[in-house]
């Protein structure tokens, strides 16, 4: 099922879809880790994702990455980037990155490792993690038969669409948050927001736990 989303608002309450939501990225570093951020602000109960088989940082070039497992630290990779190249690492916004990462939690996260956790809602950021995300869900099999909604958004890997992208998450955040039947009206919701974002292409599926 491919959809679209829009809306904007200032909700108090949660709804029971949006009680607890994971945004899931390659990395667990920049467009997860932004919307973690600002989403756990404003009151949601959320958690943060990579899918990548290892961690992947910018190098000296865009050929270079720098790549870590999934586990270690932030603290360790920011010592680690420091150590190599303070001023490129600083210029490009590496460590700011990570040192409010490190401030969030201790280290990235890799959803197919991840057992035991279930969620109202999913977000993604673009379509091949989307595609990651469903394919894991679905090979683990139904068991409580407990919904749940995995949206994607295609938000670019850099620090200004991350930011942005945040915004639109906490965006849709609240319009469920507002939703008295959200089951039946998630369809409507996500009708509106893609009437207000026309140019970003938005995918919404549902998986059984």
């Amino acid at each position: 099922l491919i959809t679209n989303l829009a809306g904007d608002s200032t909700s108090k309450g949660l709804s029971s879809l949006c009680k607890k939501a994971a945004v899931v990225c390659s990395s667990n570093q920049n467009r997860s880790m932004e919307a973690h951020h600002l989403l756990s602000k404003k009151g949601f109960n959320v958690k943060s994702y990579g899918v990548g088989s290892v961690v992947k940082l910018p190098g000296a070039s865009a050929h270079e990455p720098i790549s870590f497992p999934f586990g270690t630290t932030y603290e360790a990779m920011y010592h680690e980037l420091y150590r190599r190249d303070p001023h490129l690492y600083t210029q490009n916004g590496i460590l700011r990155m990570l040192d409010r990462n490190r401030r969030i939690k201790p280290y990235p996260e890799r959803f197919q490792d991840v057992n035991g956790e279930t969620f109202d809602v999913i977000f993604t950021v673009e379509e091949r993690i989307f595609d990651a995300v469903v394919e894991e869900l679905e090979s683990r099999g139904s068991e409580s038969f407990s919904p749940v909604h995995i949206i994607n958004i295609n938000i670019q890997d850099n620090h200004d669409e991350a930011t942005f992208g945040s915004f639109l998450l906490h965006e849709i955040c609240e319009m469920m948050s507002k939703s008295d039947d959200l089951e039946n009206e998630i369809e409507l919701i996500l009708q509106e927001f893609e009437a207000k974002h026309s140019s970003r292409t938005f995918l919404h599926s549902v998986v059984f736990y």
